[in-house]
């Protein structure tokens, strides 16, 4: 499939290819969602592979998530006894997962998934589950680029005597994001089947989708495994473009970082402080990145006091940067900058991620979600902060000010 994009239009604030050089600004997630779905090479992030007998052992011991999902074959999955030649197999869906410091602190995020296996597949004549004896265990990740060489150190100093290969393919492996549009609401499991390649043990024949959603790396769109909205990723050969990329909707990642941004979810070890944030606050259980009952992992006494303890009163919250007349406004903003109830003068949390008039912040929910509160930039009277409550969030997230809720 050809490399090339051709132009879309839309008004201020996201960033749209026109050409292989410039870039015109859009303006919110609804300009996204008319144009989508649309789909984003992320140059943000690498790909990671992993390698060897040990390597769920090894990433159980250090990740927030339970990475031993990724060891089950697709009989063990499977609830029929009964091989069934010629039927696609449902792969392992990708994982979210997160390395934290000893003392709870987020360092880097990771989505892993696991290639399909030869166990997975129909042997040569058809009748059952293929097998290759030489075929070893491994596990891919897409991990922040910015980050690579401390992450891949790091684990490396985990390691010790674990039987697993540590390697860094992103040369030969990319990361992709499908999005926008209505694309969460009108695909499938048929659509964006979630098998890798023809196998056995399920109930559907997708021989042809398989060929026209992957190949023969068993490469393929998977729906994110944060969550819907954010429609679907995977990791695909450096020098193809994915398949289901119409030309004419390949567009730039800032594109992507804004329809994250505005959906409340930050990514990375910059839009998520690396060794300071807590990973509650920053909404890592509702994005799907931690297990409370996978056992011990490096930081887990922090992170289940946190959780045990039962309220968080701080959380990253999507940001929208109005002047007093209302009108939106563009790089008067800077990450760090403290936000401040004008009405107490007291100031309820920071600003964490700028993108053109939108944002992301970690405030008290008590202050930034009431319908009274007049929030302002400090030193910056002028810059006005409308906070919004993403529609994803679970109730109990906001139990507590369900009263203020009803009001707004």
């Amino acid at each position: 499939m050809l490399r090339s994009k051709q132009s879309l239009m839309f008004s201020r604030t996201i960033w749209v290819n026109l050409n292989h050089h410039h870039y015109r600004s859009l303006h919110r997630k609804a300009d996204l969602e008319r144009a989508g779905p649309l789909a984003s090479l992320l140059k943000s992030r690498s790909v990671v592979r992993f390698r060897g007998p040990d390597t769920v052992k090894f990433l159980q011991g250090l990740l927030t998530n339970d990475v031993r999902r990724f060891g089950e074959s697709a009989g063990e999955k499977n609830s029929s006894s009964l091989v069934t030649p010629n039927l696609a197999t449902a792969a392992a869906p990708p994982m979210y997962a997160a390395l934290l410091s000893p003392q709870g602190r987020f360092l880097y995020d990771l989505v892993l998934y696991r290639p399909t296996r030869a166990e997975d597949k129909l042997n040569e004549t058809g009748s059952g589950p293929g097998s290759d004896p030489d075929e070893a265990f491994e596990l891919f990740a897409d991990v922040d680029a910015s980050v690579l060489d401390e992450l891949l150190n790091t684990l490396k100093r985990y390691r010790l005597r674990s039987k697993v290969e540590i390697e860094n393919v992103g040369e030969d492996f990319s990361c992709w994001q499908r999005y926008g549009g209505n694309l969460t609401k009108t695909s499938s499991d048929v659509e964006e089947p979630e098998a890798a390649s023809v196998g056995w043990g399920s109930s559907v024949d997708r021989t042809g989708e398989s060929a026209s959603h992957g190949n023969n790396h068993g490469t393929q769109w998977y729906k994110d495994p944060r969550l819907d909205c954010l429609g679907f990723r995977g990791i695909f050969p450096s020098n193809i473009t994915p398949p289901r990329v119409e030309a004419d909707k390949e567009t730039d990642e800032k594109n992507y970082i804004l329809w994250r941004v505005e959906n409340g979810v930050a990514e990375g070890s910059i839009e998520i402080p690396k060794g300071e944030a807590i990973p509650l606050e920053y909404n890592l259980v509702g994005l799907n990145a931690i297990s409370f009952d996978k056992g011990c992992y490096v930081g887990q006494e922090f992170v289940a006091r946190t959780h045990h303890r039962g309220v968080i009163r701080k959380r990253l919250l999507p940001l929208r940067f109005v002047s007093s007349h209302g009108e939106e406004l563009e790089q008067k903003i800077s990450p760090g900058s403290q936000v401040v109830d004008s009405e107490s003068g007291k100031k309820i949390g920071a600003i964490t991620t700028v993108v053109g008039c939108r944002g992301l912040g970690v405030l008290r929910l008590e202050e930034a979600l009431k319908r009274s509160s007049a929030l302002t930039i400090q030193e910056q009277e002028d810059v006005k902060v409308e906070a919004t409550r993403p529609d994803w969030w679970p109730a109990e997230w906001f139990q507590e000010y369900q009263q203020d809720r009803a009001v707004v």
